[in-house]
């Protein structure tokens, strides 16, 4: 035998315990007289035909139950899960969670049915979930099996499509033709656009006085601001008004009249009023 086979073999002899139970009871059960199921309340206590430790243990796809003698760790029997066929190893009671029947066999083609008890509940949902545990490994197992193969076949695949090599080879050269920059008077863009197509750009004259400018927009009505100022316009015209110094023509037709020129205006303003 080859190295590789005893790995191979050593591979597949290799197991992992999921689930120990102490103390489990297993009993004789009558046949199933329907379709619908078996049902634990059947079963005597006469019937108790073992007790002992209950093991679940994984070899790579295949799931195997076995009850031992809990002293010399002896094989009373065995169940067999297959995967994806669960049902056809394992049933549950339909009155109770804590009672199964196993189909066990002897290897050999013989199988029977048997009923199994366990003594607490979460003893039993510690069964169902190893079982379940190992139904979700080889599940995994299978799509990374999947996976590698995939994968394989991608690399054995052959490109007929190489890659081109641009590279240049010895002696050759590349030529690049620039375009050159139009030249211009001045520098900069600012002279660019003042010189234009050779001719100076024309500036509009300033504004000068005469020029008539917009009138400004009218107040919008009831501004409080507006009438603030006119009401003041119109105080100070009542003023004025009603003010003797404003208006002094009144002054000027009650002055003397004056005769002479020279001195003489000087002698009689100053001998009549006075002068301003």
């Amino acid at each position: 035998m080859s190295f590789e086979e005893e790995e191979k073999e050593e591979e597949e002899t290799f197991e992992h315990t999921l689930l120990v139970v102490r103390e489990v009871s297993v009993y004789k059960i009558p046949p199933r007289t329907t379709s619908g199921g078996y049902k634990c309340g059947e079963w005597l206590q006469s019937d108790k035909i073992w007790s002992g430790r209950l093991r679940v243990v994984s070899c790579k796809d295949r799931c195997e139950i076995r009850l031992e003698d809990s002293n010399s760790g002896d094989l009373f029997a065995a169940c067999f899960v297959d995967p994806g066929r669960r049902e056809n190893s394992v049933e549950p009671s339909l009155d109770s969670s804590r009672y199964f029947v196993l189909r066990i066999d002897d290897g050999r083609g013989k199988y029977a049915f048997i009923g199994l008890g366990f003594a607490e509940r979460n003893e039993a949902f510690d069964f169902n979930v190893a079982l379940s545990d190992h139904e979700k490994y080889v599940r995994r197992e299978k799509e990374k099996e999947k996976e590698s193969g995939e994968t394989s076949e991608s690399d054995d695949h052959i490109d007929i499509h190489p890659a081109v090599n641009h590279r240049l080879k010895e002696g050759e050269t590349i030529r690049i033709n620039v375009k050159p920059k139009p030249t211009t008077n001045g520098t900069g863009m600012l002279s660019a656009a003042l010189s234009g197509n050779g001719k100076p750009l024309a500036l509009a004259p300033p504004p000068t006085a005469a020029t008539k400018t917009r009138s400004p927009l009218p107040p919008p009505p009831n501004d409080p601001v507006i009438s603030r100022i006119a009401s003041d316009s119109s105080t100070g015209n009542t003023r004025r008004r009603n003010d003797p110094l404003s208006d002094l023509s009144q002054l000027k037709k009650n002055l003397p009249p004056t005769q002479g020129s020279g001195p003489t205006k000087s002698t009689g303003a100053a001998s009549g009023w006075a002068a301003f």
